[in-house]
């Protein structure tokens, strides 16, 4: 150890080098894997994979307008907003949460009549424009979650006042689960393929290189038969008969693309 102290100054060169040098060395067998990492898989096998998901929707929604034409824009929203309180009210008293009744549209436009002149001596002047009154229209699109109620719904918002009643649509308040379903189903179909490939191929997978998804779509709206209601017609009339409504099933498909390294 002393003489390692009493070495000259070529003697420290030389020991410091090889010092630095084996920590070198150690340093770059520790990033060989990282080096590595980076490299892309020369020999690989692609394969696609097909998944599908079923379930019962247990979200129905639908919309309705009341519309009301008055002589003058103030006499027409009363009347309109009187008939839309009463919906909602009605509504809220079947169960229906506040914040799932949403105004989606609210319009005011002018109504009017055309007069055709009066033809004299074989000549018949244009007619003209006259204007009537105004037609106030709102829609409100409801979130029905107990889709047992729908059919009473649909009928009960027609007795209510509502003019027109449409869109019924069966969906789910989370898709994501069925889509995370449909995809795991396609990922096993594309590993059962791989599996066989490599299995003929003489080769065995290594790890997934890429992957992909193609056509995963959410569940696709299941619409009920529209019923509309006119203005002044029956349902505001007599008591309606609620329709009865078939939820069934909706699908969710997933289709993947999945590349694998082979050895």
């Amino acid at each position: 150890m002393n003489d390692i102290f009493k070495a000259g100054p070529v003697k420290w060169a030389v020991i410091t080098l090889t010092v630095f040098l084996g920590l070198l060395s150690v340093g770059a067998l520790m990033n060989l894997r990282y080096i590595g990492a980076g490299v892309a898989a020369a020999n690989t096998i692609s394969v696609s994979g097909y998944g599908e998901a079923f379930g019962a929707p247990d979200i129905a929604t639908f919309y309705f307008s009341v519309v009301s034409e008055k002589s003058t824009v103030a006499a027409a929203q009363a009347d309109a907003t009187a008939k839309i309180n009463a919906v909602t009210k009605y509504l809220t008293d079947a169960g229906v949460d506040k914040k799932d009744i949403q105004t989606s549209d609210y319009s005011v436009n002018p109504q009017y009549d055309y007069i055709q002149g009066v033809c004299s001596g074989g000549y018949c002047p244009g007619g003209k424009q006259v204007l009537k009154g105004y037609q106030v229209r709102q829609t409100t699109t409801i979130k029905v979650r107990d889709t047992a109620k729908a059919g009473d719904l649909l009928a009960g918002v027609g007795e209510k006042g509502a003019t027109e009643v449409s869109g019924l649509n069966f969906t789910f308040d989370d898709p994501n689960q069925m889509q995370d379903d449909a995809r795991g189903k396609a990922i096993a179909d594309a590993k059962a393929k791989a599996d066989e490939l490599a299995k003929q191929l003489g080769v065995r997978l290594v790890r997934v290189v890429s992957f992909n998804e193609n056509g995963g779509g959410y569940p696709s709206p299941m619409y009920a038969r529209d019923m509309a209601y006119g203005l002044g017609g029956v349902a505001n009339e007599t008591k309606a008969v609620a329709p009865e409504i078939s939820i069934g099933q909706n699908k969710v498909t997933s289709t993947v693309s999945v590349t694998y390294e082979i050895r």
